[in-house]
């Protein structure tokens, strides 16, 4: 009965954890919930009246999310420096409530101020947030000089109690935050393993959801992945662990990729293309009715569910023979001998497990530390021994990159985005004041807010777009909750909490969802205020779509980023990107000096990111321009398979000094010098539509690695799997010249 609680204990766990990495959302939501009951608790024991409640809640939440550096020390700094700003802003704003005109232009300073010290990091961002907000704050209750003292009182108590809950009842330190990202990363790997068993089955009818289950499951790996690299510096002991982590992390999402492609041409008639994986909607390549009919497919079927297994189980719950007797067969199919009786493709799915299961142990060793060794087969030794090689090989001494030069002046974003925010904020305070001289400043907090983590043009207007929708639906939610709270102060707070959670819980899955629980939570504290009713809550949506209006206004007109400007800037970052990984691999593969390659990558994989998000309004469902729609899901689709390969040959090349089975071949660099002027080109047509450029077609890779003149083989002196990498890299670099409008040349013989 034990065994069973714990094992289901286990798999909530798992399933908890793979849903929100790290625990960050949840994290989120109790310290903010915590931090509001708290102020609540301590206000109401004091007597405070309803308004001082609802500015203690209001001022605690601010508190609590404005903040977002790592490490606890430098929060504690942020929470002491913000505690002054608080004070100052309810003053100004009390002092200046019966100035209407100076009080306008002040908040427009305000809002000029809190934006331009983003460029100081997370501290200057948390503090000009806290600035504004409770600024915001006091024009919602309504603060006056006479009520200042009580005002002061409230939000001293809202920043010590979310202190105590951050560091005392919620605490979330770096190592933590980092060792539940490690779960959750086995725990997506656990479920894109077991997504890509559903392949073995899956027949022609269900390709097409299974296929785009994978392609989720990949996503959410390397978005995993991802999280854990912003995070290793501050979550290990030192800079040597952090590589080993961070390469042990990179071997296996690699790993996994690489296995999904396998089986997936083990169903096709022909090679799967690595871009089925990544384009959204791509054709499901033909299958058929079983890749390895007879005992072949039960043993893939047995042998992916004995990975799975191996990534689950934890440290305490994997002594005995059990598990090493899963780890060593699996192994085994490193070695030739051991594979089963299967068509090629087959086998080379069954290799795939074995590269992967090396992966996982190398994975588990660097988060869990030494493994029992006392079964190990001579594969699993072999394993042990080339991972113990590589880790000797990590240089925690490696240069830091020189860092690149900022713009300045209104180049600069912060400044750009300073003056677009006040610019916007004028004109929905002049809008804000016809629709209502008491709620204008809603329109404010609208445009306000459309401008935050934002930096073109299209992308305000999406964000404009879902924040009025989200709006609209919790005025309906906020109508009926009021309705059911009526008088009851603290059934109206319960629920108020609740909505609270939900609204953080939500935010980074769902920008809309957050706005909906944002405004019904509104209407609850209208309901407190005695100031509810339905006009307040229709002119909440007016003065929101107005404020949203006035963002997007003054974001196309005002020292505009439009979206292709905005998007070709990050096309050509992760095009330089991809050269240097490129490059890079290449050139130690070749026999050129070691590099520090992972993190080269992990800078790709960062600027293909920001890209993503940047090109999010032009492949948004309501855009109606369909074609250009198309055209960057499939080039940003492409760039992901570039950024596979390189990240491939990245992993790989950082093997060659451990390796047995990889050696430097100095034929490469040659080789593989097209692709790098194709990429080159192909960036100087992006920073320049009148640029004369073009990428040249030719050999195959493999082609021209022709024997040299001692006679060595053409592949003696690299794995076959590097030469597919590199070939997949050169085709979809040549994907990429048509949907750009790069020509191509075919050189004459």
């Amino acid at each position: 009965m034990k065994a069973a609680g714990r094992s289901v204990r286990t798999r909530l766990r798992d399933r908890v954890a793979a849903s929100d990495p790290g625990l960050l959302r949840l994290t989120a939501g109790l310290r903010t919930v915590g931090a509001i009951a708290l102020a609540l608790a301590v206000l109401a024991v004091s007597g405070a009246d309803v308004t001082h409640l609802v500015a203690g809640a209001m001022t605690a939440m601010v508190a609590t999310f404005a903040i977002r550096e790592k490490e606890s020390r430098a929060q504690a700094v942020t929470v002491a420096l913000g505690l002054p700003v608080a004070l100052a802003s309810v003053s100004v704003s009390a002092l200046l409530s019966s100035r209407v005109v100076i009080g306008d232009a002040f908040f427009v300073v305000l809002i000029f101020c809190a934006v331009f010290v983003r460029r100081f990091g997370d501290r200057g961002t948390a503090l000009g947030l806290i600035g504004f907000q409770v600024y915001f704050v006091s024009l919602f209750v309504g603060a006056e000089v006479s009520a200042l003292p009580g005002l002061w009182g409230a939000i001293a108590v809202a920043f010590v109690s979310s202190a105590v809950v951050r560091f005392a009842v919620v605490p979330a330190t770096p190592a933590g935050v980092l060792q539940r990202l490690r779960q959750a990363f086995r725990a997506r790997l656990a479920q894109l393993i077991a997504t890509q068993t559903e392949l073995l089955d899956t027949g022609p009818d269900g390709i097409e959801k299974t296929l785009e289950h994978l392609r989720d499951g990949t996503a959410r790996l390397h978005e995993t992945a991802l999280m854990i690299q912003s995070r290793l510096e501050e979550g290990t002991p030192d800079e040597s662990t952090a590589r080993l982590v961070q390469r042990r992390i990179a071997d296996a999402e690699i790993a996994a990729e690489r296995l999904g492609l396998l089986l997936l041409t083990a169903r096709s008639a022909e090679r799967a293309d690595t871009l089925t994986l990544h384009l959204p909607g791509a054709p499901a390549p033909s299958v058929g009715r079983s890749p390895a009919p007879g005992e072949a497919t039960e043993i893939l079927r047995r042998d992916l569910g004995a990975l799975r297994t191996l990534v689950l189980r934890p440290p305490a719950e994997a002594r005995g023979t059990a598990l090493s007797h899963l780890r060593n067969r699996l192994l085994g199919y490193r070695d030739e001998e051991n594979l089963p009786e299967a068509t090629a493709a087959v086998q080379d799915v069954f290799r795939g497990i074995g590269e992967t299961a090396r992966a996982v142990m190398g994975l588990r060793i660097a988060l869990d530390g030494p493994q029992d060794e006392s079964d190990d087969t001579p594969a699993t030794t072999r394993s042990r021994e080339e991972l113990d090689a590589e880790d000797a090989a990590i240089d925690a001494g490696e240069e830091a990159a020189p860092k690149e030069e900022e713009p300045t002046g209104l180049r600069r974003p912060t400044t750009r985005a300073a003056v677009q925010v006040s610019v916007g904020s004028s004109l929905a305070i002049l809008g804000g004041e016809f629709l209502s001289a008491e709620r204008w400043y809603w329109a404010v907090l609208a445009c306000w807010i459309v401008f935050l983590n934002t930096a073109s043009t299209g992308e305000i207007l999406v964000k404009g777009y879902r924040r009025v929708l989200g709006t609209m639906l919790g005025v309906v939610a906020g109508i009926g909750l009021a309705g059911l709270v009526g008088g009851h102060t603290w059934i109206a707070f319960g629920l108020v909490l609740l909505l609270i959670f939900a609204m953080f819980y939500t935010a980074p899955l769902s920008y809309t969802l957050m706005s909906f629980f944002v405004t019904a939570m509104l209407g609850l504290l209208y309901t407190l205020l005695h100031t509810y009713s339905l006009s307040v809550l229709l002119l909440r949506v007016e003065e929101t779509a107005l404020g949203a209006a006035c963002g997007i206004v003054a974001a196309a007109l005002v020292l505009p980023i439009r979206t292709d400007r905005r998007t070709n800037e990050l096309l050509g970052t992760v095009l330089e990107r991809l050269t240097d990984v490129t490059e890079g691999a290449v050139d130690q593969l070749s026999g050129g000096p070691a590099a520090d390659l992972l993190d080269t990558a992990r800078e790709l994989d960062q600027a293909l990111g920001d890209l993503r998000a940047a090109t999010q309004p032009l492949t948004h469902p309501i855009t109606p321009l369909r074609a250009r729609r198309d055209t960057a899901r499939y080039v940003v689709a492409l760039l992901e398979t570039c950024a596979y390969h390189a990240r491939s040959l990245a992993a790989t090349a950082e093997l060659l000094p451990a390796h047995p089975s990889i050696a430097a071949d100095p034929r490469l660099r040659g080789a593989v010098r097209r692709t790098v002027r194709n990429i080159e080109a192909i960036a100087a047509r992006v920073a320049d539509e009148d640029a004369g450029t073009e990428v040249e077609t030719g050999p195959s890779i493999a082609s021209l690695l022709a024997p040299d003149a001692a006679g060595v083989p053409r592949y003696g002196r690299i794995t076959g799997r590097v030469l597919r990498h590199l070939e997949r890299l050169d085709e979809a670099v040549m994907g990429l010249a048509r949907p750009l409008g790069v020509p191509v040349r075919t050189p004459t013989r």
